[in-house]
């Protein structure tokens, strides 16, 4: 059966953190654009996002509730912890060199890491166990979903349940780069380059 939840509730936070343990998938507001979440140590689970996505193996970011989680999973250099300290919780993406072999990393090379800015979703993230992939909610290459309906029409009955937060900003996050130990911006995003660009190059 598949579930559709006006707002987030503890009862509704719990419910996602169940069907993330078992295996599942959920769609979840966050502070940029709707997201599509499991568990990213789960290899069924991140094999599923692709399918339901259309997605090629490209890594799948993860978010978590702070740095000192990432931590766990991922190398923090000066400028990570600097950029991450500065603007997370927030619109920002890091990519840097993962610790251990996670499934939607491929292989442990590089993953893509968030701390996202909204209260509701760092809730649900700790249910989850402190960390879940954080990929939008839509079909690759599809429009970004700034409302859980939009992301309901191109992902259907594939999803077992979704959440919904009221519309979000429609913006994708901020990438950068760090991984290879020099800076490169991927993508802008919600969060302007202006705005890193101090905290990016040595001073």
């Amino acid at each position: 059966m598949r579930i559709n939840i006006p707002i987030l509730f503890r009862e509704d936070i719990e419910k996602a953190s169940k069907i993330v343990s078992q295996g599942g998938l959920i769609v979840y507001p966050t502070d940029t654009v709707y997201g599509l979440g499991c568990d990213p140590f789960n290899i069924e689970a991140v094999e599923r996002v692709f399918r339901v996505k259309r997605r090629g193996k490209k890594p799948l970011p993860v978010l978590a509730t702070s740095r000192r989680r990432l931590e766990e999973i991922c190398c923090f250099n000066e400028k990570a912890v600097k950029l991450g300290d500065r603007f997370w919780p927030g619109k920002l993406t890091l990519v840097l060199e993962a610790k251990v072999e996670i499934p939607c990393a491929l292989k442990g090379v590089t993953v893509a890491v968030r701390v996202p800015g909204n209260h509701d979703t760092l809730k649900l993230i700790e249910a989850c166990g402190g960390f879940l992939v954080g990929t939008s909610a839509n079909l690759s290459g599809g429009h970004l979903p700034r409302s859980v309906s939009e992301a309901r029409i191109q992902l259907g009955d594939s999803i077992d349940l979704y959440l919904d937060g009221g519309p979000t900003v429609g913006m994708p996050s901020t990438v950068v780069d760090l991984s290879s130990g020099r800076v490169e911006v991927l993508r802008v995003g919600a969060l302007d380059a202006v705005d890193i660009a101090p905290y990016m190059f040595d001073r």
